[in-house]
């Protein structure tokens, strides 16, 4: 499967994203979606997860109440809706297709990533 991340840019403190991760070789309705990022000098960390069908979902303490993760199978596509974006959020984020149908909350739990797209906020 390949995975193509978009919708990343230069936004202003307070501002939002809607961030794309398309899929294609693959149908991803049977597995579970997360968004991870990595900021400059960081370790790779889980932002945002969607199970299979969309019915369950779980996020970092960090972005809560600030990001929405979403997908529409029938578009093989997941979103991740950023909102109130804080210069702490700038990093490359990843789409990662998970092994299995719940939301990969871990690195060893997917099995796929997309190219990342750089978000970078200013304050």
């Amino acid at each position: 499967v390949q995975l193509q991340a978009s919708g990343g840019g230069l936004v202003q403190a307070g501002g939002s994203l809607n961030l794309s991760c398309a899929a294609s070789g693959r149908t991803l309705s049977n597995y579970g979606m997360g968004w991870f990022r990595q900021g400059s000098g960081k370790e790779r960390e889980f932002v945002a997860g969607i199970n299979w069908n969309g019915g369950s979902t779980k996020y970092a303490d960090s972005v809560q109440g600030r990001f929405t993760i979403s997908r529409d199978n029938a578009k093989n596509t997941v979103y991740l809706q950023m909102n109130s974006l804080k210069p702490d959020d700038t990093a490359v984020y990843y789409c990662g297709n998970g092994v299995g149908r719940g939301w990969p909350w871990r690195l060893s739990l997917v099995r796929d990533w997309g190219q990342g797209t750089l978000v970078t906020v200013s304050s």
